[in-house]
This record gives C-alpha cells, sequence and structure tokens, in this order.
C-alpha cells in the first residue's frame, strides 16, 4: 500500500475552455485547485505537490523532470468549445501523449478532455475519446478520481462525480497551488464554480453530461475566496456555472437573496479585490422571470467591477436552427434581455447606487458596470444560406435599438460524442466555412467597431492595464476580468508593467490607447499624435514648446485635456 505521505504528485495544466468554465491564462481554473485540495484531503503533504502549466513546460525544458521523477502525474485539460488566446496556448493532442511518455509513475488524464479530442483546438472539427496513451483517464471528476486512487494506493478507482460538499473542502484546501503559477500573483484570475450542469438541452453543448444543476452555498463560496485571498489572490470571476441568474434556486428560476449573500460575502472577505466578474447568464431566465431577473441583474451590478460581461447563449437568430436544437430564445426576447441588462446594469462608476462599493475620480469615464456578451455558433443541425442574414439582421436591431453589448463572440461548432450534434458532426460547419468567413468579416466591420465605440468612446480610462507582448513598434496589454479589451500603446514598454490607460481609437475588437494620465513634458510624438484633433505639426509644437506652466499654454490644449493630469 503506497502511503500518501511519501507520494510526488505533479499536475501539469493543459488549460480548459468549456461552455461554462475557463482557465487559460490569465485565468487559473477549478481543476488544478480542487486536484491539489484531494490530494492534501487523502494525506499528500501540500510540499509533495508540483504544479507546472503547458506554457511553463515548453519555456524550460528542466521541468520535465518533474513530469518523469513524479509517483503520480496528473494531467489536465480539454476544449469544448473553440478560441483565441493571448494569455497560454492550450496543449495540443501530441504534446499531452509526449506528458504520458515521459512520466515514469503512474498517469492520470483528467478534465473535458475525457469529453473527446479533434486534431487540434478549433471549430468545425469533430473528436472522438482518445487516452493519449495515459495510464488512466478520468471519466468523471478528475479530483474524485485522484482522491480515491491515493485513497486505495494507485491501485485504480471507480468513475464518479465529487459530492457538492467534498468539492467545497477541496477548494478550499486546494487554494495553495495557486502560488506555483507563472502568473501568481499580480496577473492571475481565479475561476469560481457556483454550480455545475444545466437544466436545459441544447443540442451542442457539454455542460448537460454533468446533469442537472447543484448548487454551492454562499458560504462555500465565499470561504474559497477567503482562502484564495490569503494566499495573495486578488481577482475573481465567478464563471463556472451556466446561469448566474439561477444560482442558488431551483436551476431555472433567481433567487436574488442567495446572490446578495454571495456577492457581499465575497466583498465581505476580500475587501481589496481588484476584479469581481462573472461569465454566463442565460437570457431565458430574464425573459421567463423580468422582474425577479432585474433585482438579481441589479446586485450583481452593485458589488461587481467595472468592465463585466455576461455572455449570452442566444446562439442563432435563425428560427429553423432554433427549433432544430433546442435554443431557448427567439431574436425578439433575445433583444428583451439585452435591453433589460442595459437598462439594470449599463452604468458607469460615478452614477451608482448609494450601497454600491465607492468608486474613484474619474469614475464615470470607467467602463459599463454589466453588459451583455453575444454568443453566436455556426454549423449547427438545420443551418441555411439564410442563417447567416438572420443572425447579421438581429445584430444590427442591437445597433438600431442604441442597446450595447460588450463582445460578440461568433465560432463554429465542435461535435462531441454524448451531444445531439454527434449525429450532425463537424460537416455542416465545413460546408458552410467560406460563407462564415465572410459573414464573421462583415460583422467585424459593420457592427463590431460602432458598438466598441459606444461602449468605450475616446477618453474612456482603462485602470490596471497589463503589458503582455510587443508588435511592430507597439506594446499590447489587456485588463484582468472578462473578455478584457485589447489595448495598443505607442512604444516598446517594459512588459509586466500595470498602467492606467485612455482610448484614442477604435478597431474591430481591440483599441487603441495613451498612458492616463500622459504628462505633456515628456510625451512622446508618438503618443501626442495618437490623440485625436492632434497632428503632427501640433505634436511638434508640443515639444518645441517645453516646459510650460500650465495646460492652457500648451498647443492643442484643448484636445489634450481629457488624456493629461491637470
Amino acid at each position: 500500500m503506497t502511503d500518501p505521505g511519501d507520494l510526488a504528485v505533479t499536475l501539469v495544466d493543459g488549460y480548459v475552455d468549456e461552455p461554462a468554465h475557463f482557465g487559460v491564462p490569465p485565468y487559473v481554473s477549478t481543476y488544478p485547485r480542487y486536484v491539489a485540495g484531494a490530494l492534501v484531503d487523502v494525506g499528500v503533504p501540500p510540499a509533495n505537490v508540483t504544479y507546472h502549466t503547458i506554457d511553463a513546460l515548453r519555456e524550460e525544458r528542466g521541468r520535465w523532470a518533474d513530469v518523469d521523477d513524479a509517483d503520480l502525474l496528473v494531467y489536465l485539460g480539454g476544449m469544448t468549445v473553440p478560441g483565441r488566446y493571448v494569455g497560454g496556448t492550450p496543449a495540443e493532442p501530441e504534446e499531452v501523449r509526449e506528458i504520458a511518455w515521459t512520466a515514469s509513475g503512474t498517469t492520470v488524464m483528467g478534465g473535458p478532455i475525457r469529453f473527446g479530442v479533434g486534431e487540434e483546438n478549433a471549430g468545425a472539427i469533430e473528436t472522438e475519446r482518445d487516452d493519449l496513451d495515459f495510464d488512466y483517464v478520468a471519466g468523471g471528476d478528475v479530483e474524485a478520481a485522484i482522491h480515491d486512487l491515493v485513497a486505495n494506493g494507485l491501485e485504480g478507482f471507480n468513475r464518479r462525480y465529487r459530492t457538492v460538499e467534498e468539492g467545497s473542502r477541496w477548494a478550499r484546501k486546494g487554494a495553495f497551488v495557486v502560488e506555483q503559477h507563472p502568473n501568481f500573483p499580480e496577473y492571475l484570475i481565479a475561476e469560481l464554480e457556483t454550480s455545475r450542469g444545466c437544466a436545459y438541452r441544447c443540442s451542442f453543448c457539454t455542460e448537460p453530461m454533468y446533469g442537472d444543476p447543484t448548487f454551492r452555498s454562499p458560504d462555500s463560496v465565499v470561504s474559497e475566496v477567503a482562502a484564495l485571498y490569503d494566499r495573495g489572490v486578488r481577482h475573481f470571476r465567478i464563471g463556472r456555472q451556466a446561469d448566474i441568474l439561477a444560482y442558488g434556486g431551483d436551476g431555472e428560476a433567481p433567487n436574488p437573496d442567495a446572490l446578495r449573500d454571495l456577492y457581499t460575502g465575497i466583498r465581505e472577505v476580500a475587501p481589496e479585490l481588484g476584479t469581481l466578474h462573472l461569465d454566463n447568464m442565460n437570457p431565458v431566465t430574464i425573459t421567463e422571470y423580468p422582474e425577479a431577473s432585474r433585482e438579481a441583474i441589479g446586485i450583481i451590478a452593485t458589488y461587481n467591477t467595472p468592465g463585466d460581461t455576461a455572455a449570452f447563449g442566444v446562439e442563432s437568430a435563425d428560427p429553423v436552427v432554433q427549433a432544430e436544437n433546442n435554443l431557448l430564445v427567439t431574436a425578439d426576447e433575445a433583444l428583451e434581455a439585452i435591453r433589460i441588462v442595459n437598462e439594470v446594469g449599463g452604468w458607469r462608476p460615478g452614477e451608482e447606487p448609494a450601497d454600491a462599493p465607492t468608486t474613484g475620480p474619474d469614475a464615470s469615464r470607467r467602463l459599463p458596470k454589466l453588459l451583455p456578451g453575444i454568443n453566436l455558433v455556426h454549423g449547427l443541425a438545420g443551418e441555411r444560406e439564410e442563417t447567416f442574414e438572420h443572425n447579421r439582421r438581429f445584430l444590427e436591431r442591437i445597433l438600431e435599438a442604441d442597446l450595447l453589448v460588450r463582445r460578440i463572440n461568433i465560432r463554429q461548432v465542435m461535435a462531441f460524442e454524448g451531444t445531439e450534434m454527434a449525429e450532425t458532426g463537424a460537416q455542416l460547419a465545413a460546408d458552410h466555412k467560406g460563407q462564415f468567413k465572410q459573414y464573421k468579416r462583415a460583422v467585424r466591420e459593420e457592427i463590431d467597431n460602432p458598438m466598441l465605440q459606444r461602449v468605450a468612446p475616446v477618453g474612456t480610462i482603462l485602470e490596471d492595464v497589463h503589458l503582455e507582448y510587443h508588435d511592430s513598434g507597439t506594446t499590447f496589454g489587456r485588463q484582468l476580468g472578462t473578455y478584457p479589451l485589447l489595448v495598443g500603446i505607442p512604444g516598446e514598454r517594459d512588459l509586466g508593467r500595470v498602467i492606467d490607460v485612455a482610448i484614442t481609437d477604435h478597431g474591430y475588437r481591440s483599441v487603441s490607447g495613451v498612458p492616463y494620465p500622459l504628462s505633456v513634458e515628456t510625451a512622446t510624438m508618438d503618443e501626442l499624435t495618437a490623440i485625436p484633433g492632434i497632428g503632427s505639426g501640433t505634436a511638434g509644437d508640443v515639444i518645441v514648446g517645453r516646459p510650460y506652466d500650465s495646460l492652457s499654454a500648451v498647443p492643442g490644449a484643448d484636445a489634450l485635456a481629457p488624456f493629461v493630469a491637470d
């Protein structure tokens, strides 16, 4: 019998992207934290648990020794929705297989990778289940599998799901592992789970494979936040649930009291948090329970931090596709849900209710507190040429109604065994790929750009932008949060720094900006000419005329005023 106290365990995080769970840096998912907690719960000392991300293994081959030397190697990963990522690159299947080949000890693979593996992490592909040469694949919860495997002396385990009580306990006990994440502590946001499963059965979604919704109590989530906060985490997203409005209820109707307990509890144990965002919000809940939803949305917008996004799974505005894929809202209903979130949550700091946390100067120039995001999926059963026009017209109606959405996510479906889409596969998506690309480009040009100008007008201040990479003489960075704006800043600046930025221009899904506040005494030519109304001639005059006694003496003072210090 292997003594848990003697085990050396290595966790490798290949990252996850699920319909209701995200874990690509700067996010850390629940999986490594819960597995670490399960290990400690069964008797493995925290000092014996080593954690690496796949990017850390790529960057330093010497870290592979931890894979080779471990008595137990646990791989955590899987992408069940396609995406494009800035902060990290998810593991490809052959990299995962190399981990299994390198490890000398017992190997276990878990997470959403159990649903299937494709040739690459992309849309319009079909997947199949594959053990990728691991000794074990956790068919249920990987944290439960690891707990039971270690308890059984590495002699196997039965497929099962953890209980709510186990998950809450392991969440607290596993908080320590975040300290080994490469982004810790400044540029790390912890994904929080409030529930799993879904009351509905959309054709393509893997979330119903977890069953009907089960909810953690507000106290259990708050205690996990307290444990992470004590370890140094300051950024949180309540993202692991199919519908935040259904939290603490019967799986469909809102429970505003539970949400109030959750949000006020988090604010109490994490008083200096930097980010509190969410992810999924089901528009059908808003249309079915409008008054309770308004109350719940108001609570969220009171206690969150600016720039929050509630992702709406609209999926398609085509009534034929809606009928064939068990989709929940019509285009008209989705539009009404968007309107309600705008009315209740779309205010900017400085306009807040009396009981909201206070904000600093220039508050009204921040992003709105809470806006919807729109998810559209292509390649679903019943898709036809008219589908693209239905979706495009739906997005145009949002603009015409003067409503705001934070972002529009358009993707092609991935087909997984166990979902209804397994019968359709990815053939429709492949057949329509050319039309899909044209339509997506049109949406970016005709919808995304004007919408972004409304959401984040020139002069909007993005606080705490983390500088991530350089490209063609520009430094790019993002805030921590749900679907953060990518902002380009003139010049190559030291990466890893955190600065405030004022927006100067808009792309399709990104913005340009300058450091805020900008000093007229030190601003570069590129920074000055980035400001609307300041051409190269005026910028040259500003530089030649330094120093200045007051802003009023600076050439182009009116145009510069929103971007410089008093």
